[in-house]
């Protein structure tokens, strides 16, 4: 199960990385086509989302690679569900129920990551 562990936790920070990289560098303009929803979050908000991936991703793999306080893996899949359902939330407020496909993977992926993480680290 270990293994699952890495493979979800990979998967999630590599996609973490990668949306919440695009979320800190690019502007609204940029990333309007991608997300429609930034035409409604004031920036400040959207870089503080991109941030928290970040920063979930890097929680999700450094913690148990280092061996230094692994237990903060837990935390850091724990608030990438929360962000998802932040996400969904949003898309649900915007009527956009159709577009939650993604969401809902990434909810179900981190939630794995908790119970693993609770699980096996």
């Amino acid at each position: 199960m270990d293994v699952a562990y890495w493979i979800v936790a990979a998967l999630l920070a590599a996609f973490y990385l990668y949306a919440g990289g695009i979320k800190i560098l690019q502007s609204q303009e940029r990333l309007q086509p991608m997300m429609g929803w930034v035409d409604r979050v004031p920036m400040p908000v959207v870089r503080l989302i991109g941030t928290l991936e970040v920063l979930g991703a890097a929680g999700l793999i450094l913690p148990p690679l280092t061996g230094i306080a692994p237990g903060l893996a837990v935390a850091a899949a724990t608030g990438l569900v929360l962000i998802q359902v932040g996400g969904i939330a949003v898309h649900v407020s915007r009527g956009e129920t159709r577009t939650i496909g993604l969401n809902i993977v990434l909810l179900v992926a981190a939630v794995a990551a908790v119970w693993l993480g609770t699980t096996w680290l």
